[in-house]
């Protein structure tokens, strides 16, 4: 009874609905653990996040409803929650303490992706009904952040990022006056089993595609893709654009680094080819000049008589048989052309008669290997 009056004879100069007040109550005051509730300064740091709904959610759907302050608000849950009224008269001073606290004290933690880059793990607590959120938590006394990171996740997931983490790789944001650090850890494989190693604390732990969650409250994409509103994602929002840019930029690098491993890859076949094209073209200018002879010594002489073969002609003179025996119809063709052309004998062709040349691929192997037989 003194409670209620107490309640009523303190009373902000605006005033939530009740049913406003049951609902954020119930999402972010009454189910999280008693030593949460027993604690006046760690309650505000859930009477923050039930006002920052009110302000996302239901103050933009309902033009009628005004954005009130801190002090406001907090008066109101103190006065609707029968648990906490005991601490509505110590308002100023329990607020005064939480901000020193909230300013002293980051949260810090990480943002687990794939390999793909695409699917981002989110988890969500007992406390915030529906919510969904980052894995992460405030920072101990004398301890590193990467370090808390690193205890947060293995708290609430189970899963160990010390070895991937990279310290100077993280986005900040500061979020109604509190520090954020999340560092984007990458590759990890969707298939993990996660358990949080916490009672009471993680309900949830789930992959999301990144393309599905809001960047903004108006943004409907969880709405049509997983049929969850865009509150369920309220403490993800403010990290959604800066994420995505992240993402872009390590797309980026991992592009570069492909394209400078592309491009060693290129000068070898770039020397390779030069190589072959060298020794292409020696035999070219030796044929050619063979048969610019050839063709001279044909028209001074009355009668065609048998021209030297260059020395690499030679080798295929000796092996002519087993030439046109495996291409004995463009053998024939060719030394027909060539032999009616110039009175050459007919036996300079077979080197040339394989589909590595005729098809005009340039490969001082297989160019070497029909020479030697």
């Amino acid at each position: 009874m003194m409670d209620a009056q107490l309640a009523s004879q303190i009373q902000p100069p605006y005033a939530i609905r009740e049913d406003i007040l049951d609902d954020l109550s119930s999402r972010f005051i009454i189910n999280i653990p008693e030593e949460e509730r027993a604690d006046p300064v760690r309650l505000c740091f859930q009477i923050e996040l039930a006002l920052w709904f009110y302000w996302d959610f239901y103050c933009t759907e309902d033009s009628s409803l005004r954005q009130c302050t801190m002090k406001e608000f907090t008066q109101m849950i103190f006065s609707h929650v029968p648990s906490l009224r005991e601490h509505l008269p110590n308002t100023d001073s329990i607020l005064e303490s939480w901000r020193e606290y909230k300013m002293a004290v980051p949260t810090y933690g990480a943002i687990l992706l794939d390999d793909t880059l695409e699917y981002v793990l989110l988890v969500q607590g007992y406390w915030a009904r529906a919510s969904w959120g980052f894995p992460k938590g405030k920072v101990n006394e004398d301890e590193e952040p990467h370090a808390c990171a690193v205890r947060e996740v293995l708290e609430e997931t189970g899963y160990d990022i010390s070895s991937m983490l990279q310290r100077d790789d993280f986005i900040e944001l500061k979020v109604m006056d509190q520090l954020v650090r999340l560092y984007p850890i990458v590759g990890v494989p969707r298939d993990t089993k996660f358990q949080a190693r916490t009672r009471r604390e993680i309900k949830s732990i789930e992959w999301f595609a990144i393309a599905d969650l809001p960047s903004h409250k108006r943004d409907q994409a969880p709405k049509t893709t997983l049929g969850l509103s865009p509150n369920a994602f309220f403490m993800v929002m403010p990290f959604v654009k800066p994420l995505r840019k992240w993402i872009f930029n390590s797309k980026q690098r991992r592009a570069q680094q492909g394209r400078v491993k592309d491009r060693s890859i290129t000068d070898n076949e770039k020397l390779k080819q030069k190589q072959q094209q060298y020794f292409t073209s020696l035999y070219q200018k030796e044929l050619a000049e063979f048969l610019r002879v050839a063709v001279r010594h044909h028209d001074q002489s009355p009668s065609p008589t048998t021209m030297p073969l260059p020395p690499r002609l030679q080798v295929a003179q000796r092996t002519r048989d087993v030439r046109g025996q495996e291409y004995p119809a463009a053998r024939r063709s060719l030394n027909g052309e060539f032999g009616v052309r110039t009175g050459v004998r007919k036996n300079i062709i077979p080197m040339f008669s394989s589909p590595t040349w005729t098809q005009f691929t340039l490969d001082r192997n297989v160019l070497m290997a029909c020479l030697q037989g």
